[in-house]
């Protein structure tokens, strides 16, 4: 099992995250963050930490797709670990419907 960061990350990009993660397991999109499944060792810490409750336990229904975006973009993005500000319209963008298909951005972040 591993942890994914769902569509409601999206142009929120909180990195509440990414600061309690033991394993830096977190890569940094654009407008959104990833986990690599492969190193993400299913602890947890990170999920009570999302204000936008954007992550999710991979054993939860219809997730699948998640996962395998989680899996795919970890490899490209760069790595982050340290807590940065969110994204400027975060709050007003927070349970926004069909954000992945009208705000997901495929460019990296900046990382550390």
């Amino acid at each position: 099992m591993t942890y994914v960061v769902t569509d409601n990350c999206i142009k929120c990009k909180y990195t509440d995250c990414v600061e309690v993660c033991p394993v830096d397991c977190f890569y940094e999109g654009e407008n959104f963050l990833v986990i690599h499944p492969d190193e993400c060792i299913d602890c947890g810490v990170c999920e009570p930490e999302c204000p936008a409750e954007a992550i999710k336990p991979d054993t939860e229904p219809g997730l699948d797709q998640w996962l395998k975006l989680n899996a795919e973009y970890a490899e490209t993005w760069p790595n982050i670990t340290i807590k940065k500000d969110p994204l400027p319209d975060a709050d007003a963008m927070d349970g926004v419907e069909n954000k992945f298909e009208q705000f997901f951005s495929e460019k990296p972040g900046a990382g550390d």
